[in-house]
């Protein structure tokens, strides 16, 4: 049997990715930035009508925009606690949990099974999860981003300015400028290193924005996956599709 078209979605809180998808095969990614994302998807539903449309959002949206994108597939998946998904969500508080840490968890398990693995997503927040080879999502860490980093500094003192991201950066900082970029990417990067030299047999992978840079920075064995959340949404879709 030909594997149906299905649609993922990954609403994030600056811009919105999507991507038809065939079994668990990711199509060209689409991304949006504006405030019409129901809009969006009935421009990519026009001529293509999904069989299962799921959505990991870490936005609010209205009841009337579910009911609107309801009837653009003929199912619609929307990811929270109570999904069920081909993982064992071991999260204490899973009402708490952001659903595109719970897809980018199914993503590394389903791309690297009967493997531990740790996640780092570079975002506004960066975020440090833990997948088992039991294909558990055990729980992880949040950690304010590079750029809330240097927005902090700024925002909460009077003098040290904001500054944007260097191409690189010295042991220390000769002037308050190179100190802010040093000490905070720095920073990061002894914050990554350790959660890796704690451990060493993970599976280490990096996503989200700021994922290459600090992949460049990296003395480790890395997997970038930039799409990791919609590969863990084609996952799910596969698997309500078999259900």
């Amino acid at each position: 049997m030909p594997a149906v078209t299905n649609l993922v979605l990954d609403i994030g809180n600056s811009s919105v990715k999507a991507s038809f998808v065939k079994g668990a095969n990711l199509e060209e990614v689409k991304r949006f930035e504006g405030e019409d994302i129901a809009g969006f998807i009935q421009e990519l539903t026009a001529l293509r009508k999904p069989n299962i449309l799921a959505i990991s959002s870490v936005r609010e949206l209205s009841n009337d925009f579910f009911s609107h994108v309801e009837s653009l597939c003929e199912r619609l998946i929307v990811i929270d606690e109570k999904t069920k998904l081909p993982l064992t969500n071991c999260y204490k508080t899973p009402s708490t949990l952001g659903s595109d840490r719970l897809m980018a968890a199914v993503g590394a398990s389903a791309m690297f099974p009967g493997r531990n693995c740790l996640i780092f997503d570079f975002g506004t927040a960066i975020t440090i999860d833990f997948v088992t080879a039991a294909g558990e999502f055990s729980g992880g860490n949040i950690s304010p981003g590079m750029r809330s980093r240097f927005r902090a500094l700024n925002d909460y003192t009077q003098k040290l300015p904001l500054v944007e991201t260097p191409e690189s950066v010295s042991p220390f900082g000769g002037t308050t400028k190179e100190a802010i970029e040093s000490g905070v990417i720095l920073g990061l990067i002894f914050e990554i290193e350790g959660y890796m030299k704690s451990f060493p047999e993970y599976i280490y992978i990096f996503t989200g924005g700021d994922a290459i840079y600090f992949a460049e920075k990296s003395k480790s064995s890395i997997f970038v996956v930039y799409n990791l959340v919609l590969m863990g949404l084609a996952r799910v879709a596969e698997y309500y599709a078999k259900s």
